[in-house]
Order: C-alpha cells, then sequence, then structure tokens
C-alpha cells in the first residue's frame, strides 16, 4: 500500500507539472492548446487514483485523521504531493514497519 501511495503521490505531481507547462503554452504566442487537453486528462485520473489511494493508505496504515486530511488536501495545490512524501517519511509514516 505504501509503494502505490508513494507512485500516485508522485504521479500526480507529475501530471500537475504537465498541466501547468501545457497552461504556459496554451497562453504563449504559441497558443497551442495540445498540452492541456492532454495533460487534463491525465492529471484528472492521476488526482482521483491519488485520492482513492490516499483515503484507503489512511485507513489501512491507521494514520491520524490530520495526516490523512493532510494528504488528501494534498492534491489540490500544484506539486504538494512531494513535500508531503518527504514530512510523512520523516516522520515514520512512510515506514513499512
Amino acid at each position: 500500500m505504501l509503494k502505490l501511495f508513494i507512485l500516485a503521490a508522485r504521479l500526480e505531481a507529475l501530471t500537475w507539472a504537465g498541466l501547468l507547462l501545457g497552461m504556459a503554452l496554451k497562453y504563449s504566442p504559441l497558443a497551442m492548446e495540445s498540452g492541456v487537453w492532454l495533460f487534463g486528462r491525465l492529471h484528472g485520473g492521476a488526482f482521483l487514483f491519488y485520492f482513492g489511494v490516499a483515503l484507503a493508505t489512511a485507513v489501512v496504515r491507521r494514520w491520524p485523521w490530520w495526516v490523512g486530511l493532510l494528504a488528501v488536501l494534498a492534491a489540490v495545490p500544484p506539486l504538494v504531493t512531494v513535500p508531503l512524501e518527504v514530512f510523512l517519511r520523516r516522520r515514520g509514516l512512510l515506514d513499512h514497519g
């Protein structure tokens, strides 16, 4: 379950970065909308995947309620799932114990 959570967190951040790049290209002089089209769909799927995995991990690993809430909310602002992963690792919540 922990490996799945880490994969979901990194995938969510990666698709966020792609979506931000796509938006930058869309509003640049190049006016390319294909990046938003592609990464918007990928990020939507990655967001839902991360949301479900974060909830499941919080329940299975018996994280405190505030950690589960933090994990779910980390998917909303861009690229926050990566620092959250570091925070959880430092607190020992991503250990296999």
